[in-house]
């Protein structure tokens, strides 16, 4: 029996974000993504998540009214519809461009995730059941540091932020000392690019010694040039110190240089990613290990297709993660426990967000894991109130577009966001 789709509704939302400090800046004090919702003739609600900002909310609203009458199994021609949306070509078989499909991956993954959980809640089943079963029945996720002001300029809203100022390697410490005890995170990741690289590799040291088990990555988002890195290449070749070296520079033929002397992985989310950039990345060995991202890789499918490229050509696979709330993060662990190859733990901002758009406040990531909501579908239902508030915030917060260089010179006037910065 056919449960065909009657309507799309795209809500924006807005939810606080900390001070926290990188490459480009720093964030500004409101988060913005989206909520969406696919509703069917039998009434029930398919839930995706995705990005907030004007290009991404214009895209969407512009695919939403052509999803009306699809069957939430037809993932064909779903892709199909955002392909004649963005870019006026249906042809689901043609290359990917050489030079990415971002805002059409993005509008993929955005209905697809909902698809997918109506799929689930029309079957009775989880959507990892859908794509194929668990090999893991949790999804390892690691400590995310980041280098923050102890609050926001001027910001009378937020004006106690509870993690607080984060700007020397003892403060890097016990932020993560945080961490590790609230969620029992087993290994450390730091957002780099922000100080001097000596500073950031003092930091690294004195993670190292207060938590010499966890594996440690570094994140400079191409803050660093070729030159710099190599100059660097001894301190962070340190025995132990490193588990991956993530984008220290800034493209792919950089990173590629990089790889021809660094020591150990480079990981990426800023050079390869889509398919597109596969056959160049591969030719030259820039990276060894592919950050996926099912927000703009397009879905969970293509995610597992990703995983898939990585046993070809022995890339190691984990996943990134930006400022999202509860949706996301049960549509990345029901991706996540299915990947054979996941081979590092995956990024996660989610316990920086204090604020939740799912009935029953937030998931809780326990020894540094997480298991699939447990139910039908994706295992999470929309909290109504908390999405109009959220959605009242983005009314009256002011922001349409990300912007962290602007908010950065609210405390350094003179700030600039030109890469490379060392």
């Amino acid at each position: 029996m056919s449960d065909r789709i009657v309507d799309v509704r795209i809500t924006p939302i807005a939810f606080r974000d900390p001070p926290l400090l990188n490459v480009s800046g720093v964030h500004q004090p409101w988060a913005l993504r989206s909520i969406i919702e696919v509703q069917t003739e039998s009434g029930r609600i398919g839930l995706g998540e995705s990005y907030g900002e004007a290009d991404t909310l214009a895209d969407l609203n512009r695919i939403a009214p052509a999803l009306i009458g699809l069957d939430p199994f037809a993932l064909n021609a779903l892709t199909q519809v955002v392909y004649r949306c963005i870019g006026n070509n249906p042809d689901i078989g043609a290359p990917y461009p050489p030079d990415g499909d971002k805002a059409r991956a993005s509008a993929l993954g955005a209905f697809e995730v909902a698809f997918w959980d109506l799929q689930g809640q029309i079957t009775g089943r989880p959507v990892y059941e859908l794509l194929g079963g668990a090999v893991r029945s949790h999804v390892s996720y690691s400590a995310y540091l980041f280098y923050k002001y102890a609050k926001h300029h001027a910001d009378p809203g937020y004006a106690t932020d509870p993690w607080g100022e984060a700007l020397t390697p003892l403060q890097l410490v016990a932020q993560a000392q945080r961490m590790v005890d609230r969620y029992g995170f087993g290994s450390i990741k730091l957002k780099a690019g922000v100080f001097e690289p000596e500073l950031e590799i003092a930091g690294l040291r004195a993670l190292r010694a207060a938590f010499p088990k966890h594996p440690l990555r570094i994140d400079p988002n191409g803050g660093w040039s070729v030159s710099t890195t190599r100059r660097l290449m001894p301190a962070l070749s340190e025995p132990g110190l490193l588990e991956y070296l993530e984008d220290p520079v800034g493209s792919l033929e950089e990173m590629a240089e990089v790889a021809r002397f660094a020591t150990m992985p480079l990981a990426t989310n800023m050079v390869t990613i889509a398919f597109g950039h596969l056959p160049r990345s591969v030719a030259l060995n820039a990276v060894q290990v592919v950050l996926s991202d099912h927000h703009y890789w397009g879905g969970l499918r293509a995610s597992q297709q990703l995983a898939a490229m990585g046993r070809v050509f022995g890339l190691g696979i984990s996943m990134h993660s930006n400022s999202h709330l509860g949706i996301s993060l049960a549509a990345m662990t029901h991706l996540g426990v299915t990947l054979p190859n996941l081979s590092y733990a995956c990024d996660t901002h989610y316990p920086w967000q204090e604020d939740e758009v799912i009935e029953g406040g937030k998931l809780q990531i326990s020894k540094g894991q997480l298991a699939p909501p447990a139910g039908p579908g994706l295992g999470v239902k929309l909290d109504r109130s908390a999405l109009a508030r959220l959605h009242n915030n983005f009314l009256g917060c002011g922001i349409r577009q990300r912007d962290d260089a602007s908010e950065m010179r609210k405390h350094q006037p003179g700030f600039s966001k030109q890469r490379p910065r060392f």
